[in-house]
């Protein structure tokens, strides 16, 4: 852990002996009493925490002083055609990890329909990763996550053209925020297709503009839905002639895209 993460509920109480905060302030950072560790509130501030007793039935109390605001989420907005629930958590972990602002997991045509029926959502898991994730980059938000039955649903939705004032949620931050633009400017759409493509990500230029990808199951899109995507504005896309597993792929995606609007420089 690069950081220790606290739900606001839990603020004033101490943590259990077996929780794995605890296990890593005491076993693996070897903390003492009275010293101190990074921390921050999930959707809040960042700063420091400090030990300040350990009772006997091995629970901690602790303090925080938390005055500094976490690093900017980026307008980016990942689709996901459903993978296996075994790659879910990898993704959720890494997409968070990049800083995405959003991540939207979709049922398609050519992809397994029992994958959608994982309990991530239910017990906790998808959460668990995405705060795994924020806590690699030392960051309290994490990405808004969405799941949606059909390409159609969430093309119908139209997520992203939702106002500035309505994406303002606990786990994003405003374009505006991060290089001085605007969420009013319209995102460039992007749908991954290395079957048929109409150009290559390697040449678009983003600079400073918000982006919408979507992003193939396993076999791909149907010919229909690449019908729907494109009706919808999205440019269809390549990352190359080889073909990446569903997780390969999103992450590759992310990071070019990150490149592009200059999220990286």
């Amino acid at each position: 852990m690069n950081i220790i993460l606290f739900d606001s509920a839990e603020i004033g109480k101490p943590l259990p002996r077996r929780d794995e905060r605890t296990l890593h302030l005491l076993k693996v950072l070897r903390k003492k009493p009275g010293e101190v560790f990074e921390a921050g509130i999930i959707g809040g501030n960042l700063g420091l925490g400090r030990i300040e007793t350990v009772r006997l039935d091995g629970s901690l109390f602790y303090s925080l002083d938390l005055s500094h605001p976490p690093p900017p989420r980026f307008p980016v907005r990942m689709a996901v055609g459903f993978p296996r629930p075994i790659q879910i958590r990898r993704l959720l972990r890494d997409l968070s990890n990049l800083g995405l602002q959003a991540v939207d997991l979709i049922g398609t045509e050519l992809g397994e329909k029992s994958y959608r029926d994982t309990k991530l959502f239910s017990d906790g898991g998808a959460q668990a990763a995405l705060i795994e994730g924020a806590v690699q980059a030392r960051d309290t938000r994490i990405p808004l996550l969405s799941v949606y039955n059909s390409l159609e649903d969430w093309l119908a939705g139209r997520v992203w053209d939702m106002p500035p004032s309505s994406q303002e949620t606990s786990s994003t931050r405003p374009w505006s925020a991060y290089a001085g633009g605007s969420l009013s400017r319209s995102p460039i759409l992007i749908a991954l297709d290395n079957t048929r493509p109409e150009g290559s990500l390697a040449l678009l230029s983003a600079l400073g503009q918000p982006m919408v990808m979507a992003v193939g199951c396993e076999r791909g899109w149907s010919d229909r839905e690449r019908e729907e995507l494109e009706k919808a504005g999205f440019l269809r896309l390549s990352m190359g002639e080889r073909a990446l597993r569903t997780e390969t792929a999103c992450v590759a995606a992310a990071v070019l895209a990150l490149e592009k609007i200059g999220a990286l420089g």
